[in-house]
């Protein structure tokens, strides 16, 4: 499981991936679920909303879905951001029906060791308890610019 994914590895995640379905996603925008999928949005990805009370609602260029079972296009990331008792159901609903899957990333608080060992199992990467939005920002340098020092070493500001 990784817990404490290397930089290298979470570089690759953003360099592959093209989409994020992101789970409990909120239309309201002082959520973090919505500044996050907002912000992924803004540097290219495609964010394919799931919440189950925001069905046919467009967010960021795509109608919201109740389920992951929903989609009709490739996903590569699912980015979930509900309580830890409820990620064993979201797996699973992404191991049956997300053919091509590469990442499994569950948000800050986020854990489930079991639900983690199960995707892992069926060669999906599981990444807990981190935010993509605080690394991406962190490993290509725009934590810094808001005074915070990443421990990433570069030329740029």
């Amino acid at each position: 499981m990784t817990q404490n994914p290397s930089d290298g590895l979470l570089r690759k995640i953003f360099a592959e991936s093209r989409s994020f379905a992101c789970v409990g996603v909120s239309p309201n925008p002082v959520r973090p679920s919505h500044y996050v999928a907002r912000y992924l949005s803004l540097r290219g990805y495609r964010i394919l909303p799931v919440n189950p009370g925001q069905v046919g609602r467009e967010m960021f260029g795509a109608a919201a879905v109740a389920s992951l079972s929903d989609l009709d296009e490739p996903v590569d990331v699912v980015d979930i951001f509900r309580s830890s008792a409820a990620v064993p159901g979201i797996v699973e609903e992404a191991l049956a029906h997300l053919p091509g899957l590469k990442t499994i990333w569950m948000q800050v608080g986020v854990t489930h060791v079991g639900a983690a060992e199960k995707a892992e199992a069926a060669g999906v990467r599981v990444i807990q308890n981190r935010c993509p939005k605080i690394e991406y920002q962190r490993l290509f340098g725009e934590l810094r610019m808001g005074g915070f020092a990443t421990g990433i070493i570069s030329s740029k500001l």
